[in-house]
């Protein structure tokens, strides 16, 4: 296992058989999101995009929790000494922040794990479901949060939630934030897994390595595909897929999968 430097204490990261495993950092706040936090998240998403080593992202928080979005308490002696910038000057800068984060997860040509040891509220709630699939402690929960702050949301969350489950429960879910249990979340598809605390990190390994050891230019195209199919035109997403399978076929890992589907072994994909 390799740690790495991300600049910050607030989130950490390590490389280990080509799953980058980030973890927000801040278990005295819940694993709230700081400017520390935040910048060195997407320096290391950015850094991971383009790294041949990692092949898996896995985000998960430290302690008890997986994020509770952003510091209200932060907020508050921030609105108490009057703020500084323009509105405009800030919109811009959550712009930048959510592409940055939530965005790159969510188009990142790698899959990503979010694994959630408790709960997950608002902008982290929006960080777990940026993700391509999600596993959660039994005692972890999610809550959109953002109206008891008096806030309307953000970091993607209610397009994710909305294409997850729908626009009349991300409705509700949102207006009357109300606290989904692991087992709800199961139900309704917003985990994928759900595992015992103490089975949790097991569990997620497991995951993180049968991806890590995947065909990662299927699973490339495979998710541009797949996120295409959320907003496209049918036949937009028949001649993408069409463009992307022939590419596929031509893959050394295509090959060696019907090599080895003849001779009766699991393949071994080398992601080229």
């Amino acid at each position: 296992m390799a740690a790495i430097d991300t600049g910050t204490q607030d989130l950490l990261a390590d490389l280990d058989a080509g799953v980058l495993t980030l973890t927000l950092n801040r278990p005295e706040a819940r694993n709230a999101m700081s400017g520390a936090m935040t910048a060195a998240l997407a320096d290391q998403l950015a850094k991971a995009e383009l790294d041949a080593e990692v092949k898996v992202i896995v985000l998960t928080g430290a302690g008890k929790g997986f994020c509770a979005g952003g510091d209200v308490k932060g907020m508050d002696e921030s609105n108490q000494g009057g703020g500084d910038g323009s509105i405009d000057g800030a919109i811009h800068r959550q712009r930048v922040n959510q592409r940055a984060t939530a965005g790159r997860l969510f188009k990142m040509p790698k899959p990503t794990l979010a694994a959630l040891p408790g709960p997950a509220a608002g902008a982290g709630l929006s960080l777990a479901l940026a993700c391509d699939m999600r596993i959660m402690a039994t005692s972890a929960i999610l809550t959109t949060a953002f109206a008891r702050v008096g806030f309307s949301g953000d970091y993607g969350g209610t397009y994710f939630l909305t294409q997850l489950v729908g626009s009349a429960k991300a409705r509700e879910l949102y207006y009357l934030s109300e606290r989904v249990s692991a087992e709800e979340a199961l139900r309704l598809g917003l985990a994928n897994w759900v595992a015992a605390p103490e089975d949790l990190a097991a569990r997620t390994r497991e995951i993180a390595l049968r991806l890590a050891g995947g065909p990662t230019v299927a699973y490339r195209y495979m998710k541009e595909n797949l996120n295409r199919a959320m907003s496209g035109e049918v036949d937009d997403c028949l001649d993408l897929e069409a463009t992307h399978h022939v590419h596929c076929g031509q893959t050394t890992d295509h090959k060696e999968a019907a090599r080895a589907f003849v001779e009766k072994r699991e393949p071994v994909f080398i992601g080229r």
